[in-house]
């Protein structure tokens, strides 16, 4: 009975929650539904606005080309005029009988003929057969295509990001993902902590508060810097638009562990180091190396430190040693007495073996 009593309770509060869900789809839809008007009301607007520009621009080009097709028709009808003069006249000096004034008369037409015919404009004005309003096309098929694509905006997918093409140094990891709604994202969220494990990544996953979060990211890649060296990180790619946004799947990614290397004037004069700083021996007949003085003074302390400072995080070295039967592998704060064997109080840490003592 307890058992069916708890379960009655279990899908009272479910179908509670399906019922909350279908209140809120009725809210949703109709907000959409006025969303929708409006987005077409303005898109009317802006149709009718521009019809309204288009429409006088036309007008004004109409009146334009008459304008100046109505001063090529007046010029015309006076070349026509004058033309039509100059025939009659010639006609009227063709039937007269008097050769003097015949003649008189006609030197005087054909002066007058000569002088028309000089210019071609005074008998054949210059007439432009282009303006016809011909050169002209309204072309709305890319936009009607558009209008045709009208769709309500969804979120993006899920962005995936390409692990194999990921890089990361000591302090720095670049992120590159990819998405198939490379077009319908407006941007990308980078976000991104350290991993310490799987129970831990769930709350992690849960809980936004130590997430680093990088906003606005155009492209699809990130260099994320200042991380802590050899440390793994989890980074989640969220892709965005105006309809609402999507996380990748987690990667986890890791910085390379710090460079390092043994600092040659800070080695004690009887140490030999390799060309690279990853080596060290013995080397009695060597004194003419740099060095610290007070750095291992103390009687057969003979040793190096490293060249860098580590301020934070984790970081592994791996250390091979020879046939030697006394020696100190450590770490030291940078305040550690420089005259001392490490590893002798608290400023110094270190791995240490004296003859079959460790």
């Amino acid at each position: 009975l307890t058992n069916l009593v708890k379960r009655n309770s279990e899908l009272e509060s479910q179908m509670a929650k399906l019922i909350q869900i279908c209140q809120q789809v009725e809210v949703n839809t109709a907000m959409h539904e006025a969303k929708l008007m409006e987005e077409c009301d303005e898109l009317m607007e802006i149709i009718r606005q521009r019809k309204q520009v288009i429409a006088v621009k036309i007008k004004e080009t109409k009146v334009m080309k008459l304008r100046k097709l109505a001063q090529q028709v007046a010029n015309c009808r006076q070349c026509l005029e004058r033309s039509t003069v100059l025939i009659n006249q010639a006609e009227h000096i063709l039937k007269e009988n008097d050769h003097a004034r015949f003649l008189q008369t006609a030197r005087n037409v054909a002066e007058r003929v000569a002088m028309a015919t000089a210019s071609s404009q005074v008998l054949i004005p210059d007439i432009n057969f282009n303006d016809a309003f011909e050169n002209f096309a309204l072309d709305f098929s890319r936009e009607k295509k558009l209008l045709e694509g009208l769709d309500y905006l969804t979120a993006p997918n899920p962005p995936s990001v390409r692990e194999e093409l990921c890089t990361a140094s000591h302090d720095t990891i670049t992120v590159h993902w990819i998405s198939e709604d490379e077009f319908s994202v407006s941007s990308y969220e980078l976000q991104y902590t350290i991993f310490t494990g799987q129970a831990n990544f769930i709350s992690l996953y849960n809980s936004m508060d130590s997430w680093m979060i990088v906003p606005n990211i155009k492209q699809n890649h990130y260099t994320v810097h200042g991380l802590q060296s050899g440390t793994r990180y989890i980074f989640l790619v969220k892709a965005i638009n105006q309809a609402g946004s999507r996380n990748s799947e987690p990667a986890r990614l890791k910085t390379n562990s710090q460079p390092f290397k043994l600092d040659p004037k800070m080695a004690h004069k009887k140490l030999k180091l390799s060309n690279d700083g990853l080596q060290m021996e013995k080397d009695e007949s060597s004194l003419k190396k740099s060095h610290t003085p007070e750095r291992f003074s103390g009687t057969g302390c003979y040793g190096a430190a490293g060249n860098i400072f580590i301020d934070s995080g984790c970081h592994y070295w791996e250390v091979m040693v020879g046939s030697s039967t006394w020696y100190a592998i450590g770490i030291a704060y940078k305040s550690a007495p420089k005259n001392e064997w490490i590893g002798k109080n608290s400023s110094s840490w270190v791995f240490s073996r004296c003859n079959s003592n460790f």
